[in-house]
């Protein structure tokens, strides 16, 4: 059997005040919940923190531990022979238990009778899908194919309206099988967003690119433009410039509360007819605008 040191898990001394002990352990318990920190071994030292605090806030656990002396944490060690009789369940032998499950087996304040183990939360998983834009912003059901202690399985996911990229949905419930009465784990489902021939996403907004002849930027004009669902008309304000972003109000990836955006880029003919180029020679007489003037 190896020696753990709750003490030194929970960082109080071996003379801590229950008080002490609650304290040490939210304080730990928050800071490496899977749910807040993505450090690797968070899961492991979460769980480290809940199995010494359940030994020592249980005034008849903590004295059996405290009997055990002060061995090296992570040393082989064997209890007083007393403890074969009164704690080991079911006369099993101690090379068959660790350590949290023999303080587990105990009565509370009595040295008979086995208790359940500590209940242990169930693994929790990650998993991504892709979806399109007019999936993100109208909602869909994905199905998920896992594989797990429990078998395959498919799981279908419905996906809220307004999705974005890298959003990320916590299933719970739907991770890991829970041991010893513990809750299930969950599932994480990572959100990709799949490229779009039109629109680019940014956060929960749209952007695409609004191509304008000269005289309907100069003039203003109101043209036929895409969305998710269906075309509506823009007016674009006269003396708009290459650049500018108009916008169309809840448009935007989540209905009502995000935006669509043309970015505006001014196009010429390739090549004129002649009474074009004869209307841009006057325009050319006659205008005083100076795009390069200081």
């Amino acid at each position: 059997m190896k020696y753990k040191d709750y003490y030194a898990i929970l960082g109080v001394p071996r003379n801590a005040s229950l008080d002490e002990i609650k304290k040490a352990y939210r304080k730990l318990a928050r800071a490496h919940h899977p749910d807040v920190s993505k450090a690797p071994d968070a899961e492991a030292r979460f769980k480290e923190a809940a199995e010494a605090y359940a030994t020592l806030r249980d005034s008849a656990k903590r004295a059996a531990y405290d009997e055990l002396g002060h061995p090296a944490a992570g040393a082989d060690f064997r209890p007083p022979p007393q403890w074969q009789q009164d704690f080991a369940p079911g006369g099993m032998a101690f090379d068959d238990l660790d350590l949290a499950d023999l303080l587990a087996a105990m009565g509370r304040g009595q040295r008979a009778g086995p208790q359940h183990a500590m209940p242990i939360k169930g693994q929790d998983y990650e998993s991504s899908v892709t979806i399109t834009l007019p999936d993100a912003r109208r909602g869909t059901s994905v199905n998920l194919n896992l594989a797990d202690g429990a078998g395959e399985r498919t799981l279908q996911v419905t996906i809220p309206p307004g999705a974005c990229q890298d959003q990320k949905l916590r299933l719970r419930g739907q991770g890991g099988q829970g041991r010893n009465g513990g809750p299930n784990g969950d599932i994480y489902l990572h959100i990709h967003l799949a490229p779009h021939a039109v629109f680019r996403p940014d956060r929960h907004d749209l952007y695409f690119d609004l191509v304008l002849s000269p005289w309907e930027a100069a003039l203003g004009a109101e043209v036929e433009v895409p969305t998710l669902e269906n075309p509506v008309l823009l007016t674009v304000p006269p003396g708009t410039r290459a650049g500018r972003k108009l916008r169309l109000r809840g448009r935007g990836l989540d209905p009502g509360h995000s935006d669509l955006y043309a970015i505006v880029h001014i196009d010429v003919p390739a090549t004129l007819s002649p009474r074009e180029r004869e209307l841009f020679q006057e325009l050319a007489k006659v205008s005083s605008f100076k795009p390069r003037a200081a």
